[in-house]
């Protein structure tokens, strides 16, 4: 009977199990290493680690984890939790099952760009998705907001704290009204028709408009809609909030006993590396302090 099986194995996984090994819990990590990081080439904001390639990130991690001898981990895709009796089932794709007290998700989540011709081209590369994490490098440039919801209004204030340069493109959808007067107040223009992203070796140089006039610009920010990688969260019962995360305590506990998550899957803060790793070390937290409150109650 493991203690915990953590599902995912990106930064808010992978520090659970090292807060898990160092308190001697008999752990396993799945992990599919399908990042969704992976289009990344640098992460920003993690003091210490500023700078640094997601995959060099994973390895150091990985280290850091394997030094525990209670914590394995194992690169299989996890099929099937079941709970029963208290305690659950674990499948993975090959057949094989494990059984757990406690399941930890950090699953993430999955970036579905706007159905835009030329996106899939720059993402990553020269439009990204948070401008903490990738503002610095844009300073200064012409900047593009490329958004068909609401959250085109906020993207476009927050960039224009890196540039002076900033449009922002709705792809036709109508989602700007009285918006688009304060955003202009602050030099920030709003174009509402169909666009088509141009690049050059995965550097954007133009936003071309439906009537064929091109605008130049050199980089930005596109607002994608987020989705729970995973469905365990709903098999299971837990609680998700209106924006599609998975509702949790401060440290980590959802609406269901014995099921934890941590990392992109709250939808609760900005995703960065270092909030992520930070959440994951609380949610474990909280896996160790309720098994031992659990083994004092048999005890009573």
């Amino acid at each position: 009977m493991l203690d915990c099986v953590i599902i995912g194995g990106g930064p808010a996984g992978l520090n659970a199990a090292l807060v898990m090994g160092r308190a001697g819990r008999k752990t396993i990590l799945f992990d599919e290493d399908k990042p969704r990081n992976r289009v990344t080439q640098e992460s920003h904001g993690f003091i210490t680690q500023d700078g640094v390639k997601p995959s060099e990130f994973k390895k150091r991690a990985r280290t850091d984890v394997q030094k525990y001898p209670s914590v394995s981990i194992k690169e299989e895709r996890v099929e099937i939790i079941e709970k029963a009796s208290g305690v659950f089932r674990i499948q993975t794709k090959g057949g094989t099952d494990y059984m757990a007290k406690k399941v930890l998700l950090a699953t993430g989540l999955r970036d579905v760009l706007p159905e835009i011709p030329g996106i899939q081209n720059v993402y990553g590369t020269s439009v990204f998705s948070c401008p903490f994490c990738d503002g610095w490098e844009m300073r200064g440039k012409a900047l593009a907001v490329i958004a068909e919801n609401e959250r085109a209004f906020h993207m476009g204030k927050l960039l224009s704290n890196w540039s002076g340069d900033v449009m922002v493109f709705t792809n036709g959808y109508q989602v700007l009204d009285e918006e688009k007067d304060i955003l202009a107040r602050q030099h920030v223009t709003v174009v509402k028709e169909k666009i088509e992203v141009k690049s050059k070796g995965g550097q954007l140089t133009s936003i071309r408009l439906q009537n064929g006039q091109e605008i130049k610009r050199e980089a930005g920010i596109v607002v994608t809609d987020l989705v729970q990688s995973a469905p365990f969260a709903e098999q299971l019962g837990c609680e998700i909030t209106p924006n599609g995360g998975i509702n949790v305590d401060s440290f980590g506990r959802t609406t269901v006993e014995g099921v934890y998550a941590c990392g992109d899957t709250s939808l609760s803060t900005p995703s960065q590396l270092v909030i992520a790793a930070a959440e994951g070390n609380k949610a474990a937290a909280g896996v160790i302090m309720d098994l031992v409150e659990a083994a004092f109650l048999l005890e009573a």
